[in-house]
């Protein structure tokens, strides 16, 4: 916090000419601070799932709304096309938890290699929103107010098996 009021301490001596507005300043140290989680996630960074080349696997977590109002979430996926998530977002009122299921198609090892890390490169990452009570879940929220708009948090795949 110390170090917030400092910064833009700074940026009021830097150019006594120019008339700094107290909203721009306040703007500025805003963005500065970490922005609180309005989510808990179970698992909080990994979704693990079976290691089963060519089949459909699927893996679950855990969403709670930690805050006092109601919160929008939504999944996004560097791969699309082999990824999918039941819901794909939805409206949580305080303390209401969900748990939404993620499925995905491995991939078949090339020339029968057993990938050695069981790591995967896909990536979920998990956006929320602060909306007025209830209302209906629609993904265009997240376009009309882009700039309200945080990232919860990154979802790495991993993979258990054999």
């Amino acid at each position: 916090m110390h170090n917030v009021h400092h910064q833009s301490q700074s940026i009021h001596s830097v150019d006594r000419s120019v008339p700094q507005s107290s909203a721009t300043v306040s703007s500025v140290a805003k963005s500065l601070l970490p922005t609180r989680r309005r989510l808990r996630l179970d698992p909080p960074n990994k979704l693990y799932f079976p290691y089963e080349p060519g089949k459909q696997v699927r893996s679950a977590i855990t969403i709670k709304n930690t805050c006092k109002s109601h919160v929008a979430f939504k999944f996004q996926t560097t791969a699309p096309k082999s990824c999918y998530m039941r819901p794909p977002g939805g409206i949580l009122a305080p303390g209401e938890s969900i748990i939404a299921t993620v499925f995905k198609f491995v991939e078949p090892p090339e020339n029968n290699e057993k990938p050695t890390d069981q790591k995967s490169r896909v990536k979920f990452k998990i956006m929320s929103l602060k909306v007025q009570g209830e209302m209906d879940y629609v993904p265009e929220l997240f376009d009309e107010q882009r700039d309200q708009v945080a990232v919860e948090q990154i979802l790495r795949v991993v993979f258990s098996g054999p």
